[in-house]
């Protein structure tokens, strides 16, 4: 098995568990979306600012690595056309789960994102991509995948994980490993992994992901930072992700 694989079992394994993000919104949260109340994440805690999106209707938006019916059925409501890019069979199911109950037409696509979209040039308006960038070794060719789809003026909006809590230990009081965080690099890391059934993961740096946004064409328009929601991190307020907005130039 590639770690892709690893991944995509152990996320399918986490969402049978009851993972968060691996729960789809009720009936009731897409009917106030319907009506105008609503939000969305890329990281933890903080919801995107809806002047990030503009208006949704009739725009074409690709949920990358966004499976899970969270926040796809949302921009369904808002009158977007949808597409989910996901390698998990778990979370398109929960997206094929929730379209069929609230009526609304989603493509879904399983595939790897770390090998060339399978979309064609200037597809979308819009492409939401939460965190996920830590599941994957190399992230630019992510960046140049998503300016290539992306129409010109399209907007990419990405979730980042900073490294942060790949240094510390699992009680994040302790600094215990170098950056960057590589367990194709390390069979300890690797084994560490396995055993906290946390899949395969990396870190990266801020040069590699605004870096990357930017070598691809992108022009970043506005950012933040998260916490982990919970944990030591959290509760002394070390930001551990970034949430970017990226334009295409028209």
């Amino acid at each position: 098995m590639n770690y892709q694989d690893i991944n995509a079992e152990t996320v399918d394994r986490w969402v049978q568990e009851g993972w968060e993000w691996g729960i789809p919104i009720s009936h009731e949260t897409y009917l106030k979306a319907l009506n105008g109340d609503w939000d969305v994440f890329l990281s933890p805690t903080k919801p995107v600012p809806h002047q990030w999106f503009g208006k949704l209707r009739g725009k074409t938006v690709l949920g990358l690595a966004s499976g899970g019916g969270q926040q796809i059925p949302i921009f369904a409501a808002l009158g977007a056309c949808c597409t989910v890019l996901d390698y998990s069979k778990s979370q398109l199911e929960s997206e094929r789960l929730v379209s069929e109950r609230e009526g609304y037409p989603v493509e879904l696509v399983r595939a790897d994102m770390t090998k060339p979209l399978p979309f064609a040039d200037a597809s979308f308006d819009l492409i939401f991509h939460p965190v996920s960038n830590c599941y994957i070794e190399e992230v630019r060719p992510v960046f140049r995948e998503c300016f290539r789809v992306l129409k010109p003026g399209g907007v990419l909006l990405c979730g980042l994980d900073i490294g942060m809590n790949y240094i510390v230990d699992s009680t994040e009081t302790q600094i215990v490993h170098s950056l960057p965080y590589n367990p194709l690099r390390d069979p300890a890391l690797m084994e560490e992994l396995k055993d906290a059934d946390d899949g395969v993961q990396f870190s990266h740096t801020m040069e590699e992901q605004l870096g990357g946004q930017l070598e691809a064409g992108f022009r970043l328009t506005h950012l933040y930072e998260d916490t982990n929601g919970s944990g030591r991190l959290h509760e002394l307020h070390i930001p551990s992700f970034v949430a970017t907005r990226a334009v295409k130039p028209e």
